[in-house]
């Protein structure tokens, strides 16, 4: 047997323990539909105490272990779930346990924003991960010595696995069951559950837009404006300094001190951002959307739609736009 051990605590998010859930006990009736041999998965749900823990949704879980029969156990995958009580918990003796469970674990793996926990304990140090678009910010501020990346469904570094939002737990259980038993047996459990087995592009393209906050530089804040107000018009580097009175170097010291990025990158950001505005909402053609985006050409916009969003803009339509 694999044995797989989900951590429950009082605030977390049910979806990050169901989802995976789902995916192991799938692999199991997959691998027993095909005669395949691989070890089948044990999945327990462990508390501090065997009482229902409840959820942020209202949905209380039941264990069927307990942090002290765990200690006693082996654990192939230490599994642990996101939700506010994890963001927020600074449980000592829970932080030292799930140091020792994850020394006597093959791998670690995070749901959503459950990597604020494994950061707690020391566990991400050193290592690339994900978590939550909507958290990721305040993951890197919190956590220096671990590098963020917020874009990718999950990340595998080494003995840690850390996944996106919610949902991307059962995308990150599904490669962890490629992984220890083969394409077939994860895509047999992928069709079954319908969804991917390796989803296109990156969790960016769920992200609402996240501008920066407003600067109190008014050269900078007139910028920011006037990209904002219309995105269709040729703006250049050098056009936005003269429209704001200062010269192009000083205003890209000043704007990427303010904003964190270059004001060709920010242009860049409005410019996808209203594009999928636009393919959420209506059918539009590409070449007219290229037009009142400022890209000027379909082409233009589908490179740089890939590039922020690692999906094309058909791509994006098709899945949470308006039909043409």
């Amino acid at each position: 047997m694999r044995p797989i051990a989900i951590l429950l605590y009082p605030g977390l998010q049910p979806l990050d323990v169901v989802g995976p859930n789902e995916v192991f006990a799938g692999a199991n009736d997959a691998m027993e539909s095909l005669g395949q041999r691989s070890e089948r998965y044990q999945i327990d749900l462990f508390a501090r105490t065997v009482e229902p823990v409840r959820g942020t949704s209202g949905l209380s879980l039941l264990p069927t272990k307990t942090f002290e029969q765990l200690d006693a156990e082996h654990i192939d995958t230490l599994i642990v779930p996101g939700g506010i009580g994890g963001r927020t918990n600074a449980d000592p003796e829970l932080l030292d346990s799930l140091t020792g469970w994850a020394a006597r674990s093959r791998r670690i793996a995070s749901v959503c924003t459950g990597t604020f926990l494994l950061a707690s304990a020391g566990l991400c140090d050193d290592h690339r991960v994900t978590t939550h678009w909507a958290h990721a910010g305040t993951l890197a501020r919190r956590f220096p010595a671990v590098t963020v990346d917020p874009d990718p469904i999950f990340i595998n570094d080494g003995q840690l696995w850390t996944s996106a939002g919610v949902t991307a737990g059962i995308d990150l259980s599904l490669a962890l069951v490629e992984a220890d038993c083969g394409a077939r047996v994860a895509q047999m459990v992928a069709r079954h559950l319908v969804v991917y087995l390796r989803r296109p592009g990156g969790q960016s393209q769920f992200a609402t837009p996240v501008w920066a906050e407003p600067t109190e530089v008014p050269a900078v804040r007139t910028a920011c404006d006037l990209v904002h107000q219309h995105p269709e018009r040729p703006w250049t580097v050098a056009s936005l300094a003269s429209r704001v009175g200062l010269s192009e170097r000083h205003f890209t010291r000043v704007f990427r001190a303010e904003v964190g990025e270059s004001p060709g990158r920010y242009l860049d950001r409005v410019r996808v951002e209203a594009a999928r505005s636009i393919l959420e909402s209506e059918s539009t053609g590409l070449d007219a959307i290229a037009d009142r985006t400022g890209f000027g050409s379909a082409e233009t916009l589908r490179r740089a739609f890939h590039r922020r969003l690692g999906i094309s803009p058909a791509a994006y339509r098709r899945q949470l736009g308006a039909q043409p």
